[in-house]
C-alpha cells in the first residue's frame, strides 16, 4: 500500500520526531498521517491493550480506522525511555490517557514499547505494543525485583 510521498515526508530525520509525529496523529484522528509513520513493511506488528496481535499495514490501518470511528485518542507520551542503536530505536511510554467521562476528563495510563527502524525513507515504526496501565504506574519502578519473568 503506498503511502502519500509529502506525508511520508512530514517526518523528518530522527525516531523520536516519528514517535512525536505518530502521537500528534493519534490526538488529530489523522489515519494517513499516522500510517505514513509506520514502515512499508509486511511484518509490521501492533498489540492494542487487551487486543489481538495485528500484523500487517492493512490490518493496523483497520483498527486504527474503527479506533478513529470514535473520536481522536488524546494520548500523550511521559517518562520515555530509549535504547538507541544504529538503525534501531526501542522507546518504552507511558501514555496518558484523557477520556472524556460525564464527570468532566478523566486520565488512564497505558505502558508501551514502540519500536523504530530506519528505512530508506527514515525513521519507521515496525512495532506499537501496548498494555494497560494503572495509575500507580505513572511511577516508575527502576531497582531490580526478585520476580523471574
Amino acid at each position: 500500500m503506498p503511502k502519500d510521498k509529502k506525508l511520508a515526508g512530514l517526518i523528518a530525520g530522527s525516531a523520536g520526531e516519528t514517535e512525536a509525529a505518530f502521537y500528534q496523529a493519534l490526538q488529530e484522528g489523522d489515519i494517513e498521517k499516522l500510517m505514513a509513520c509506520w514502515a512499508d513493511e509486511d511484518e509490521i506488528i501492533c498489540v492494542h491493550p487487551g487486543g489481538p496481535r495485528l500484523v500487517g499495514m492493512r490490518a493496523i490501518r483497520l483498527a486504527f480506522d474503527a479506533l478513529f470511528s470514535n473520536g481522536t485518542v488524546r494520548a500523550w507520551p511521559e517518562g520515555v525511555r530509549k535504547i538507541e542503536m544504529l538503525a534501531c530505536s526501542v522507546h518504552n511510554v507511558r501514555e496518558r490517557i484523557e477520556i472524556l467521562t460525564p464527570q468532566g476528563p478523566q486520565h488512564a495510563y497505558v505502558i508501551a514499547t514502540n519500536v523504530y527502524q530506519k528505512t530508506a525513507q527514515g525513521w519507521r515504526m515496525v512495532a506499537h505494543h501496548a498494555s494497560p496501565g494503572a495509575e500507580q504506574e505513572s511511577q516508575e519502578v527502576s531497582e531490580t525485583l526478585h520476580t523471574l519473568h
